[in-house]
């Protein structure tokens, strides 16, 4: 008999969990693509997977924890976003119709307008609905505004979200002695938040190569290297900063990062949606990350990144939000549309990589670019227990044939019943369980129409 939704609602706050789903969207080995396995029991305990396997054996090292049985439900690890803007929030529409390049004309004007509470709010209401949208880690590319890393620690973590936050080492040369210093602080952690210190994973950031000496290039990138985590920078996303590039150094922006001497494995690279062959070549041959950003690509961009190719090249790639819609099944929906329209057509690829080549970088390949492949990204002992439960009793879902083709194309965030991060049940059926969302949606309405309304944005298109 089906579990009532309060007493499952209550169970799943429980200290230690063993959940036998109807389905488990395991890894299949290692470097290869996840499956929905039936007939599986998960345990977690102390915030992470204990142990996975067929549920008799799991039983077995648990013989206490009762078994929570989930009837047609999917379990399956936490989307993870590798590439955010959370302190954006408010203008998320206001980009719409909008030519590329509209930082300059929208989100550095509208950050740099927004006062500490503002920005909390607008972090808060990213936070809010990125683990809405299924996911629960992202990663963000840098704050403009002395107040953001601050607001950003405050919201994610009242929030339950997993994130990797960025210092931004943009310099103009005298400074470069001091931003290194305070970047070396911050991911020894002196800006951590006070609550869910275990869900805050420093990171670095160059808002784009031209933004900071080649010194600072080389040198942000080294310190990353040194303290294991990522250096996200914006490449190659449109054509004005690849021509910029190319009029005042002779090299095309990720060019310009190789001879500098920024690319690594620590390299977060958003966007990289205009690559030569040789530019495909040096990402898989430097070891660094792309956050492949499908909704950005269409919504205020010039390309769609490759990612298809890129993934086959070897080159460890991720989807990302770029702060569009924080909605992962749709962000896979995009991701696998925009290969076949942009690639698949033109060569006849009727596949273009299957439902399992996005899922797969939607989690493991997110998780992997962020630096934390060690920590989330995949349900497997000693990892955090972030995951999903989605309800696979549904129309859309039914007959079911390929779960992973009918995740990217067919799945709905509505049908996520729980998202729990590090162990805990941050979201029931959309909503948190542990403050009010909807005071949240009450403040947002009020500051966000005073602070953008005098924010100095500069709209191309006025809509209609």
């Amino acid at each position: 008999m089906p579990i009532d939704d309060n007493t499952l609602r209550a169970a799943l706050q429980a200290d230690e969990l063993l959940l036998a789903a109807e389905r488990t969207l395991l890894p299949s080995s290692p470097g290869t693509p996840s499956h929905a396995a039936p007939g599986i029991g998960v345990l977690v305990r102390g915030g992470r997977f204990a142990a996975v396997g067929p549920l008799d054996g799991v039983r077995a090292k648990a013989p206490g924890v009762p078994v929570l049985a989930l009837p047609q439900t999917l379990l399956m690890p936490g989307f993870v976003d590798a590439h955010h803007h959370l302190t954006q929030s408010f203008g998320k529409a206001l980009a719409f119709g909008e030519p590329s390049e509209i930082f300059r004309r929208i989100w550095v004007p509208l950050e740099g307008s927004l006062d500490a509470h503002g920005l909390y709010l607008s972090a808060k209401l990213a936070a809010l609905e990125a683990l809405r949208g299924g996911f629960t880690t992202v990663c963000d590319a840098g704050a403009r505004s002395e107040h953001g890393l601050a607001a950003i620690a405050a919201a994610t973590g009242e929030a339950g979200l997993r994130c990797v936050p960025s210092f931004v080492c943009n310099d103009d040369g005298p400074r470069h002695a001091q931003v290194l210093a305070d970047a070396a602080r911050f991911l020894a952690g002196s800006a951590a938040p006070t609550k869910e210190r275990g869900l805050w994973h420093p990171s670095l950031a160059i808002s784009i190569p031209e933004a900071a000496s080649d010194a600072m290039l080389r040198d942000a990138a080294r310190l990353a290297a040194e303290a294991g985590c990522a250096l996200q920078i914006h490449v190659n996303e449109h054509l004005a900063s690849v021509e910029r590039s190319l009029v005042a150094r002779g090299l095309r922006p990720l060019q310009h990062l190789h001879a500098a001497g920024a690319l690594g494995p620590q390299a977060l690279l958003a966007h990289c949606t205009m690559l030569t062959p040789d530019e495909m070549l040096l990402l898989r041959d430097s070891g660094s990350a792309v956050a492949v950003n499908p909704v950005a690509s269409p919504w205020k961009g010039n390309a769609v990144a490759p990612a298809q190719l890129l993934a086959a090249l070897g080159v460890r790639v991720g989807l990302g939000t770029d702060g569009t819609r924080s909605d992962a099944f749709r962000m896979m929906d995009a991701a696998e549309s925009n290969q076949r329209l942009a690639y698949g057509l033109a060569s006849g690829d009727s596949v273009c990589g299957g439902g399992a080549l996005w899922l797969d970088l939607a989690l493991r390949g997110g998780a992997d670019a962020a630096g934390l492949a060690r920590i989330t990204g995949r349900i497997e002992p000693g990892l955090a227990a972030d995951f999903l439960l989605v309800d696979l009793d549904v129309p859309e879902l039914t007959p079911s044939w390929d779960l992973s083709w009918e995740l990217v194309r067919l799945a709905a965030r509505e049908q996520i019943v729980a998202v729990q991060v590090a162990g805990r049940l941050r979201l029931w059926r959309g909503w948190p369980v542990d403050w009010d969302a909807r005071a949240l949606l009450a403040d947002v309405r009020e500051v966000a129409a005073r602070q953008v309304a005098a924010a100095p944005i500069h709209k191309v298109h006025r809509g209609g």
